[in-house]
């Protein structure tokens, strides 16, 4: 799939998740520096990928998703990215995010080749929302076209509460 990071062309070269697939397990690092997978967090997920906690539009994101889902019942909300799980702590700390769980790819970037979202030569995961029912089934994808805009948060939402 083919994307952009900040206006540059960039190729996503591993499979992209699509509606009706089963969510690929996985082993991130939390703010602990320890493994979660997609078992410690059963029912329905919202899942967001992201490049990084210090720039504007992760920013926004982080902070719009963190506002709406605190409506959303029975939702776990995974935000992933590369940052260092120390980064995201701080991070999430300094914005009283108290709705996301931040979630690290930086040990063997598994999560985001199997996602479809690692940017290779970047080192970065590519901006996409997915929505998982409590069976771990994709019922919502979206890739953004550019890391640099930001997801469609209200599509996002509506299939979200559809559940």
């Amino acid at each position: 799939m083919n994307i952009k990071f900040a206006g540059t062309p960039v190729e996503l070269k591993d499979r992209e998740l699509k509606v009706g697939d089963q969510l690929p397990d996985f082993q991130l690092a939390d703010g602990k520096l320890e493994n979660k997978s997609l078992k410690d967090f059963p029912g329905k997920k919202l899942i967001l990928t992201f490049p990084s906690v210090d720039t504007e539009v992760c920013a926004m994101e982080l902070a719009r998703f963190n506002r709406e889902v605190e409506k959303l019942e029975s939702f776990t909300t995974l935000a992933v990215s590369m940052d260092l799980p120390f980064a995201q702590s701080r991070w999430c700390q300094a914005k009283t995010v108290k709705n996301l769980v931040a979630l690290s790819d930086f040990r063997d970037h598994s999560f985001g080749h199997n996602y479809g979202v690692y940017v290779e030569g970047i080192g970065l995961l590519a901006r996409a929302v997915f929505v998982a029912d409590a069976e771990n089934r994709v019922v919502y994808a979206q890739y953004c076209d550019d890391v640099a805009h930001e997801p469609d948060y209200e599509a996002a939402l509506k299939a979200a509460k559809a559940l």
